[in-house]
């Protein structure tokens, strides 16, 4: 397998707050199966390990923790899950991976919709659980928590952070208890024998009676075990709380360096997080994230971002690098990264569907001439594709040992 992996983040327009205004944009189908279909088909095309999709259960918003009324940005978007089971029949080989929340959802719920898009997509499910940070002002929508106001900087104070961990904390029940879902059902649970009538064998669904700080659920899922056995989970991490989350839940972390001595530091960081877990079996698969704007011709893909900035009113901020050049330009820094330990990366593209196109039709070619991308896919599952294996499930009993 060749070592460099590649996903894509798909959101919205683009990262670039006015990137539905690029004239190459498609605002007009934002909100259609075909922009979502159509991007997807592009990325398998491309060859990438698997694409995201962003989700939140509250509008977007231009400042942190709050909302705004701003109506010169795109607001508004599908749910990250059904656009992932909507993907699944139109694709074969590229793994779709939604985000939800985990404050604000209930991790039943959320086990059975990414066990169901395996099931659809024949093992190329996966999910990026996420706390809600930003989005604590949406717990009004669901009407059961109450939380403080958290505006622009107070996770950085000593309440902030103190929740911080809390969710945290939550996050990492939630997705235990996703986990041993998915492991409920034996993998030969189902019998579906017709001539004795018997289509499930019930000694092979099991309760999972998680009762933890804060997260209590029985169980057993009310979906069959997944073709993956566990669907991929992937997390995005910024420091070391979220790192220890990742270590502890994920087998996917997605860091955000800006330069290759940041990437090493991070690298260090998440390699500390397993030791300090406990983690046992396959390590973390570690991508970087870089929002990306490209274009075949120098100085173009900067000027483009700039006269997008000028819509906006302000230079784009991220919490990831941010580049502007060339495809080339692009592999010579990815692959300078790589040396720093990582697995892969994650592109964001700052318009769609340009910047995607930018990636599968113009880096891709390049890394594959570099010998340092794949030219097929060499597996059927979005596991296979990052050389983990298939889990056994927790809760089988070997044959014979059956009381």
């Amino acid at each position: 397998m060749t070592g460099l992996h590649l996903a894509a983040a798909l959101n919205d327009a683009g990262w670039h707050p006015a990137a539905w205004r690029d004239p190459g944009a498609r605002p007009d189908a934002l909100f259609t199966a075909a922009y979502w279909t159509g991007l997807a088909a592009e990325a398998e095309r491309g060859l990438l390990d698997l694409l995201t999709v962003e989700d939140s259960l509250g509008l977007q918003s231009a400042v942190p923790g709050v909302p705004d009324d701003r109506t010169d940005q795109v607001r508004g978007r599908l749910d990250a899950v059904l656009i992932a089971a909507l993907l699944a029949p139109g694709t074969s080989r590229i793994g779709l991976v939604p985000t939800t929340d985990t404050t604000h959802t209930e991790p039943f719920h959320v086990s059975i919709g990414i066990a169901s898009l395996d099931h659809a997509s024949r093992g190329r499910g996966g999910w990026r659980p996420q706390v809600a940070g930003a989005g604590l002002t949406d717990a009004p929508h669901f009407g059961r928590r109450v939380f403080p106001e958290a505006g622009p900087g107070w996770f950085a104070t000593p309440e902030g952070e103190l929740l911080a961990l809390g969710l945290l904390a939550e996050a990492a029940e939630f997705v235990e208890i996703v986990r041993r879902l998915w492991d409920s059902w034996e993998d030969d649970a189902e019998i579906r024998d017709t001539a004795t009538g018997r289509f499930l064998d019930r000694a092979k669904v099991h309760y999972i009676d998680f009762d933890g700080d804060h997260l209590s659920v029985r169980g057993p899922s009310i979906t069959p075990r997944p073709p993956q056995g566990q669907p991929l989970v992937t997390a995005l991490a910024h420091g070391p709380g979220p790192y220890e989350f990742a270590a502890r839940a994920a087998d996917v972390v997605y860091v955000t360096p800006h330069s290759r001595a940041d990437a090493e530091a991070a690298v260090a960081q998440v390699r500390e997080a397993e030791r300090d877990a406990a983690r046992t079996g396959e390590p973390l698969r570690i991508f970087a994230d870089l929002v990306v704007f490209l274009d075949e011709t120098p100085g173009a893909a900067a000027s483009r971002k700039a006269r997008l900035d000028d819509l906006d009113g302000a230079p784009l901020a991220s919490d990831a690098r941010i580049f502007t050049g060339t495809p080339g330009d692009l592999a010579d820094v990815l692959l300078d990264l790589r040396e720093a330990g990582l697995d892969g990366f994650r592109l964001r593209p700052g318009v769609l569907p340009a910047d995607l196109a930018g990636i599968t039709r113009g880096l891709v070619p390049i890394l594959q001439g570099r010998g340092a991308f794949r030219t097929a896919y060499e597996a059927a599952t979005l596991r296979g594709h990052l050389g983990l294996p298939r889990p056994a499930g927790r809760y089988s009993v070997p044959t014979g040992r059956r009381p």
